[in-house]
């Protein structure tokens, strides 16, 4: 059986989390999911390698193995709407992004599957971020999640037009401290080369917002890319080298940026 989540502890205060880069498949859903659905396109393709650099930062990270096909482990476990009133996908997902239907008919899931997959898949991620972040705070008195996420640049069923290239989401700033805020968005502007929104259509999924607490140390950051400025038009692996190593250099300010700004 693959290994629900991978835990690497760095000893500086940064959680990087990586939810939604898993590709695993349990070997009971895989003949009931549709052939469009298989392709995992709504994966957050190569974030972990993506942001190689984090271990030189000192930073941990913690990335779901399997599929958001499985279990979404970016969304609140009453599967309330992160966005009421808008198109998304729920914990436990039975559309894709472009809404259509990620179950052969006949297949699709029956109420008690929720409550088993999030008992299998979703509570052990959530208690062993919990507990790194604990475990930082404690070591440092405060620390920095950045919640790291991709998709695809048009996405009708989810937002009207094209997404800018950097949406950095901090629920409306409830999530970090103003500094951290401020800075993050600095460092991504001074890049040029991408367009940047601060708390536009992707403000922060239950991750960001449920663990965002900065009175209490925990400054949380969502960071959504455009996957065009790593994997090029195609939006699928593998990595367009160029644009993924430009990419590299300006995750890496924003993210040292932030750092500064919550030692400070």
């Amino acid at each position: 059986m693959t290994e629900v989540f991978r835990l690497k502890q760095g000893k500086a205060p940064l959680l990087v989390s990586f939810p939604h880069s898993g590709e695993a498949l349990p070997d009971s859903l895989r003949p009931r999911l549709t052939d469009e659905a298989l392709t995992l396109d709504d994966t957050d393709h190569l974030l972990p390698e993506l942001y190689d650099f984090v271990e030189a930062l000192g930073g941990s990270t913690i990335e779901a193995c399997y599929s958001r096909y499985v279990i979404d482990m970016n969304r609140p476990p009453d599967d309330a709407s992160l966005y009421p009133g808008q198109n998304t996908t729920g914990i436990m997902p039975v559309i894709d992004f472009f809404g259509r239907s990620i179950y052969r008919p006949g297949a699709e899931p029956a109420a008690d599957e929720r409550a088993d997959r999030i008992e299998a898949y979703w509570k052990p991620y959530h208690e062993a971020l919990a507990a790194e972040l604990e475990r930082l705070r404690a070591l440092h008195g405060a620390v920095l999640l950045w919640d790291a996420h991709s998709i695809r640049n048009t996405l009708p069923y989810l937002f009207a037009g094209t997404l800018p290239d950097l949406n950095i989401g901090t629920s409306a700033g409830a999530s970090a401290g103003a500094r951290i805020e401020a800075a993050v968005e600095l460092a991504a502007a001074r890049s040029e080369a991408y367009s940047v929104v601060n708390n536009g259509r992707f403000k922060g999924g239950y991750i960001t917002r449920h663990y965002g607490k900065p009175l209490r140390g925990i400054h949380a950051v969502q960071l959504e890319m455009s996957k065009t400025i790593y994997l090029g038009r195609s939006q699928r692996p593998p990595f367009d080298d160029n644009r993924a190593s430009a990419l590299r250099v300006t995750l890496r300010d924003m993210l040292g940026a932030a750092l500064e700004a919550l030692i400070v």
